[in-house]
């Protein structure tokens, strides 16, 4: 059974699309129709801008949005879908790829996103981590040891075996890489952002986010939809709206989204989109599957 999956933030790159608006009438018709929803042409930061000018979030989650669900409309009947998934931001791509939403709403309600984060990241500054080589058990554990009420880290994507990222204030991500690499962890290396994504420390931006999500219509996808918060198979619109609610300040359970997937029976997955980090995960969680691009 065939499964597309869709990448999130930290995929995009320079020239990203340029070759899709280029040789596809569809394609430039939607990156066109896009600049215009957005008020300013993010085609030209996608196709010429600096690694600097992607990084901005109001740019890097419309663009590799933007990236992956045009990637996927333009493979036409080859886009045929058991099943579907995206890793953060790319449920968004996943729920306009399934037909779940319009691709005007999904850009609308990513662009909402990006705002809503990048304000509340200014307010509430926070920072994350990705922590190799440790069972997940003991990454939980050192989280819950270090946090307190008023400073917390929380696991925010399991990603694969022996990958996890942890969310939350800066002195306890802080805090916590030292004693994980005291329990053994390959790596402790906090990342280059200015927000704890997936953690509570989201709340404003989740509160922001849901007044968008309950003013857009959702309609029920053309298969299921796997979502972050829980790992499982989704086809009613109440269900996916309240899902995706949560997932701002839930944790994404990539990995199990995986397993669950393969249990269900895929054994092809299509990442649609920039980059290739969900082909390596999904590598890393079974060796029985075949993960790739789209050719």
């Amino acid at each position: 059974m065939k499964a597309f999956v869709f990448p999130g933030q930290g995929a995009q790159f320079s020239g990203m699309g340029k070759d899709l608006y280029e040789s596809n009438a569809e394609a430039k018709a939607l990156f066109d129709k896009a600049n215009e929803i957005l008020g300013f042409e993010i085609t030209k930061i996608m196709f010429e801008g600096t690694a600097d000018e992607l990084k901005q979030t109001k740019v890097t989650q419309p663009a590799v949005f933007l990236h992956s669900v045009i990637s996927a409309i333009c493979l036409g009947e080859e886009f045929q879908p058991s099943m579907v998934a995206g890793h953060s931001l790319g449920e968004f791509s996943a729920l306009v790829a399934a037909g779940a939403l319009t691709f005007e709403d999904g850009l609308r309600l990513v662009h909402a996103r990006a705002l809503a984060m990048q304000k509340c990241c200014e307010a509430t500054p926070g920072t994350m981590a990705a922590i190799i080589a440790l069972p997940d058990e003991t990454v939980e554990q050192v989280c819950r040891e270090v946090s307190t009420d008023d400073c917390l880290v929380i696991p925010a994507n399991y990603n694969c075996p022996g990958q996890l990222v942890i969310s939350g204030n800066v002195e306890a991500v802080n805090a916590a890489c030292e004693k994980l690499k005291e329990a053994g962890a390959k790596r402790a290396l906090v990342l280059p952002v200015s927000g704890a994504f997936h953690s509570p420390l989201m709340q404003a931006a989740k509160e922001e986010l849901a007044q968008a999500i309950e003013q857009t219509e959702f309609k029920t996808p053309c298969c299921p939809v796997y979502q972050n918060v829980d790992a499982l198979p989704h086809t009613d619109p109440a269900e996916i709206k309240a899902n995706l609610m949560a997932q701002l300040t839930g944790s994404v359970r990539w990995t199990k989204s995986i397993q669950n997937m393969i249990a269900d029976g895929a054994d092809d997955f299509t990442e649609c989109g920039p980059g290739k980090a969900l082909q390596g995960m999904i590598a890393k969680i079974s060796r029985e599957v075949s993960a790739h691009g789209i050719n």
